[in-house]
């Protein structure tokens, strides 16, 4: 009777990893791929992942179902996924309050936090070539002139840029320093979505929430599949250009995230039907604005310092763990 426990056990400690996964991947500029490093189930979640593939539909044809749940390591993505849902929901509604009701402060917090990220990102880049620098500054500059596009002011409301946007970004979980919260927040789509999960929670459901749901989770699993492949074998085969030019992109799209915004269309009620524009540096105040979103950045940043610190001691204990297992055997 001990392995049913023992199983129930470590399920229940998969979802509440799930949760603080889920907790972060809703907070731009922090990562849920950082998080699971951290909890020691990156590689396992990633490889999972990645295991949905011929093998795996060719024991599912030849209905072996219970040798390809085991293969897939389903029981772990089952109870890793639950927690990651419950996490999401859980504060979801919240980010979405913040965005209309504390704009500016939030955003200073979403500034640092991907002002910090961005630097972590840069020091994965090993070697400084010439080609990294001119990659670093092609991807901020294309950044930031996409993120100023009218488009992504006021996006398309169509399913098939909601297909978009969910394919895009499941793809930042593979990515270091990368989060697919940031990704949705620069399409203009984080407020449409953390809205919906709050509609849904005070039971706000209708056929086009369901319809917007079902197709951008059929988003996120096809970039799961296809899209996290490619990045895969990019990071594998060019890191330091790929990491320089996201990199980047995440400076760049720093002007997505400026805090102080004017608010250019008052006469709209939904978030996520309002336009704002940066305001000019002469209209901020010093003392009562300025200052006290710096403040809001650094605490924000040093946040996401500390965890990748905790995230880079992690690693090292493994790597002296399995030094000496190796040394004993």
């Amino acid at each position: 009777m001990s392995a049913p426990a023992n199983g129930l056990k470590i399920d229940l400690l998969q979802i509440g990893r799930g949760f603080l996964m889920g907790g972060a991947d809703i907070i731009p500029g922090v990562s849920g791929g950082t998080v699971a490093l951290i909890l020691g189930i990156y590689e396992r979640l990633i490889e999972a992942i990645s295991r949905v593939d011929t093998h795996f539909f060719g024991l599912v044809k030849n209905r072996q179902l219970k040798e390809a749940a085991d293969y897939l390591d389903l029981r772990f993505l089952i109870a890793l996924g639950m927690g990651i849902g419950i996490g999401i929901v859980s504060l979801a509604g919240t980010m979405h309050h913040l965005l209309l009701h504390q704009r500016t402060w939030t955003l200073a917090a979403f500034f640092g936090l991907i002002g910090a990220s961005s630097w972590l990102v840069a020091k994965i880049v090993d070697r400084w070539s010439p080609a990294a620098f001119i990659a670093l500054v092609a991807g901020a500059g294309f950044a930031f002139w996409l993120v100023g596009l009218p488009l992504l002011l006021d996006p398309p409301d169509s399913l098939l840029y909601m297909f978009f946007c969910g394919s895009v970004a499941i793809c930042a979980m593979i990515l270091p320093g990368i989060s697919g919260a940031f990704i949705l927040l620069l399409l203009g789509k984080y407020v449409e979505i953390t809205g919906m999960i709050k509609g849904v929670i005070h039971g706000e459901i209708s056929g086009e929430i369901i319809a917007t749901i079902i197709v951008f989770a059929f988003g996120c699993l096809l970039g799961l599949l296809g899209f996290s492949k490619f990045l895969k074998w990019l990071l594998a085969r060019h890191t330091n250009l790929t990491m320089a030019t996201l990199c980047g992109f995440m400076i760049g799209s720093l002007r997505k995230l400026f805090p102080f915004q004017r608010d250019i269309t008052p006469e709209v009620t939904e978030l996520k039907h309002k336009v704002f524009l940066n305001r000019p540096f002469n209209e901020i105040d010093v003392t009562s604005e300025l200052l006290p979103a710096l403040v809001v950045m650094i605490i924000a940043a040093a946040f996401v310092l500390v965890l990748s610190h905790l995230s880079n001691m992690k690693q090292q204990i493994e790597h002296v763990e399995a030094d000496e297992s190796g040394n004993d055997q």
